[in-house]
C-alpha cells in the first residue's frame, strides 16, 4: 500500500485550524502526508445583478491570491513546519467543497478533515455548508471536526 495523504479543507475559521490539528497530529502517527487546500469563490465577486459595469470593482486576482495565501496558508505551514509530517497547501478558484471533493479524487487522499463549520454563518444557513457537503458526496471518509 502507498503512503497515506490527507486533505485539509482550510479557511481560517477556529474550526478549520482544529480540523489541521487533527489532521497533523494523526499523520505523525500513521506517516501521512498533509495537504491544506482552500478555494476562493468566485461568487464572492461577481454581482447577481448588476445595471453599469463601469462600477462594478474589478477583482484583482493576484491580490487576492496573495492576501489568502498570507493569512490562511503560510501561519498553518509555519505552525506545523517542526511536526515532522511532509505538508504542502493550495489554493483554488471555485465552490470550497466542490474543490476539496476534486482534489481528493484526484490525489487520492485517504481522507478529508474539515471543521464542522467555516467563517460564515449566515452561509451555512442560506447556502448550505461545505462540511454538510462533503459529508454526503466526498466518496472518501471525512473527519468534521467541532
Amino acid at each position: 500500500m502507498g503512503k497515506f495523504s490527507y486533505l485539509v479543507a482550510v479557511d481560517g475559521s477556529e474550526w478549520s485550524d482544529r480540523a489541521a490539528e487533527r489532521a497533523v497530529t494523526l499523520a505523525e502517527k500513521t506517516g501521512a502526508e498533509v495537504r491544506f487546500v482552500t478555494a476562493i469563490q468566485w461568487a464572492n465577486y461577481q454581482p447577481l445583478y448588476t445595471t453599469d459595469f463601469a462600477t462594478t470593482p474589478m477583482l484583482d486576482k493576484e491580490e487576492e491570491e496573495r492576501v489568502v495565501k498570507e493569512n490562511i496558508l503560510k501561519p498553518l505551514e509555519d505552525r506545523f513546519a517542526d511536526s515532522g509530517v511532509k505538508i504542502s497547501s493550495d489554493l483554488y478558484w471555485g465552490h470550497p467543497a466542490e474543490v476539496v471533493k476534486d482534489r481528493s479524487k484526484k490525489e487520492h487522499s485517504n481522507m478529508i478533515f474539515a471543521g464542522r463549520r467555516g467563517r460564515s454563518k449566515i452561509a451555512d444557513l442560506f447556502v448550505g455548508s461545505v462540511a454538510n457537503s462533503l459529508a454526503h458526496t466526498a466518496g472518501v471518509p471525512i473527519v468534521l471536526v467541532p
